[in-house]
């Protein structure tokens, strides 16, 4: 079970904060750092000093970093132009040594689209399907070769398709609980489906939808990597669990229930009931970006009985 760490720094932290965890990321042992895509803060917590860009952090972090895979969850199709995502994953690519994965997904908070007037538009996901089409073609054009697309939302007329990743294949991330047009997405451009905060029930509902598209479509199910975010709490005692909690203002029983919460054992036991349907990758959303013993103990304690 590979344990990936998953950042939202929308609720607030500079790129030295983030860089200090990523730093801790790669120390520990854990497999990649990723954060998500957003602008705005969401709940109540003020947010300052206010958003850092995914990309532009990401590219810090692959010149300071050596080993971590680096991604997104999710980059928004609202946010960028197919064409231009296309050219700043491949050069992050390129900085970090072929580190980089990229997880792309509909765009959904209309919020942070009207807070930095960004356009957000209703036909969303039959945009994300071009997106995907797009970004995957340039990549895959043969050097020498120009790229053209017409689109309903999207047209590209000879582009050079440059500049290419560092990768033969940066693996794409897909994730979501639609029921249909997900995983019909997921079985034509996904390496890997992911499902966030999502009950192993639920899960494994999902997980079937995909593995069942994906061989419609002609693919293996296995081909696929299965994945779950999840937000972690875990302490050595009740009484760690709960200043842990209480430090990202959620109750103990709801994290119990709804991500990885209580001490390691609990935390392992539960990681087990996701692998037994087929998830083999645990994005741990970090909530203090500040409390590093956390990530001490999840290493030292939870990821030492998963190898």
């Amino acid at each position: 079970m590979d344990l990936r760490i998953f950042t939202e720094p929308q609720q607030g932290a500079t790129y030295d904060t983030l860089l200090t965890v990523a730093k801790a990321t790669e120390d520990l042992g854990f497999d990649a750092f990723f954060r998500s895509d957003h602008y705005l803060k969401m709940g109540d917590v003020d947010g300052l000093p206010g958003p850092t860009d995914a990309w532009i952090t990401l590219a810090g972090l692959a010149r300071e970093t050596s080993r971590i895979r680096l991604g997104t969850l999710m980059t928004a199709a609202t946010f960028r132009l197919p064409g231009v995502l296309a050219i700043q994953v491949a050069q992050v690519d390129a900085m970090s040594g072929g580190r980089v994965e990229l997880g792309l997904g509909a765009g959904w908070f209309e919020a942070e689209h009207t807070a930095y007037g960004i356009p957000f538009p209703r036909e969303k996901f039959s945009r994300l399907e071009e997106q995907l089409e797009i970004v995957t073609g340039l990549w895959g054009t043969e050097p020498g070769k120009t790229f053209t697309y017409e689109g309903t939302h999207y047209r590209l007329t000879d582009s050079p398709a440059l500049p290419k990743p560092a990768q033969k294949k940066v693996p794409v991330l897909i994730g979501g609980m639609g029921a249909k047009r997900t995983p019909a997405l997921a079985a034509r451009y996904a390496d890997e489906f992911n499902i966030p905060f999502a009950s192993v029930e639920d899960s494994e509902r999902q997980f079937g939808r995909v593995r069942a598209a994906a061989e419609e479509h002609g693919r293996r199910a296995d081909d696929l990597v299965y994945s779950n975010a999840l937000v972690a709490c875990v302490g050595r005692d009740d009484a760690e669990v709960a200043r842990r909690a209480a430090a990202i203002g959620r109750e103990v029983d709801e994290l119990r229930q709804n991500g990885l919460a209580g001490s390691p054992a609990e935390v392992v036991d539960k990681i087990g009931r996701y692998a037994e349907i087929g998830a083999s990758r645990i994005y741990l959303q970090i909530l203090d970006l500040h409390d590093l013993d956390h990530l001490e103990l999840i290493s030292s304690q939870v990821q030492s009985q998963l190898a």
